[in-house]
């Protein structure tokens, strides 16, 4: 999402009625909305566009809304997820909390609830994770996610210049060497469709990637941190940067 367009959510449930209702407050309050029925179309929707919101029911057949978030994570990481049920409960909600979903919303839904929810999501500042260790990612994910940031990730320089395209981010974690293309060429990627978002270099090759890194650092980078990461500091500085 660019700052001139409107934040783009999607609805999930497979009552029709819900989906209309949903979608014609939340359009004619501004936002750009696409429904679907199920989880398989939903995951066609997700493979052709980024959503900023997704607004899952927890309960429907073929797949539930949990497993479905979890699918569009692995498409969309910067997702943010509302699960909404009619079987509210202690076990669903740890669930979804546990998946990183932002709240549990009970139905019918609460606009005075929904709407402010909406907006706190919008509001959390977006890191783009550029690292082709996936499990490595997930962990991040998970960490920053429970701090209040939206993530996105990608594994490659590639995959890292479609999300600058797609969205604007406050700050790019940038693995110094990727299997496909390199970090150096990812942050001339980002200040060219991103200029103003902050950048962490990582990198586990402290010695063999220092020349790198210092010419990185000359063509504005912010900083550097290596792995393994000390985790707290890597959250003081997503937290100085990312604002």
């Amino acid at each position: 999402m660019t700052s001139d367009t409107p934040a783009s959510i999607l609805v999930v449930d497979d009552d029709i009625d819900t989906c209309q209702n949903l979608s014609d407050i939340l359009t004619d309050i501004g936002y750009d909305v696409a429904v679907a029925h199920n989880g398989l179309d939903a995951l066609g929707l997700v493979r052709r566009q980024p959503f900023d919101i997704a607004l899952l029911d927890l309960k429907m057949p073929g797949m539930d809304g949990l497993t479905l978030y979890r699918e569009i994570k692995k498409l969309r990481a910067g997702t943010v997820a509302i699960v909404i049920s009619a079987f509210a409960s202690l076990e669903n909600e740890t669930a979804a909390y546990g998946a990183g979903c932002l709240r549990v919303l009970a139905k019918p839904v609460n606009f005075n609830q929904l709407l402010p929810l909406l907006g706190t999501a919008l509001l959390q500042p977006t890191i783009l994770v550029v690292d082709d260790d996936q499990d490595l990612c997930a962990n991040l994910w998970d960490v920053l996610r429970h701090h209040g940031y939206r993530v996105c990730l990608a594994y490659d320089e590639e995959q890292a210049k479609t999300r600058l395209l797609e969205r604007r981010f406050d700050l790019v974690l940038i693995d110094m060497k990727l299997p496909r293309g390199d970090g150096s060429s990812v942050l001339l990627n980002v200040r060219a469709a991103n200029p103003e978002a902050r950048v962490v270099l990582i990198t586990g090759f402290r010695g063999e990637m220092e020349a790198v890194i210092q010419r990185a650092l000359t063509d504005g980078a912010d900083t550097v941190l290596y792995k393994p990461f000390d985790m707290p500091l890597l959250l003081s500085t997503v937290q100085q940067l990312a604002k």
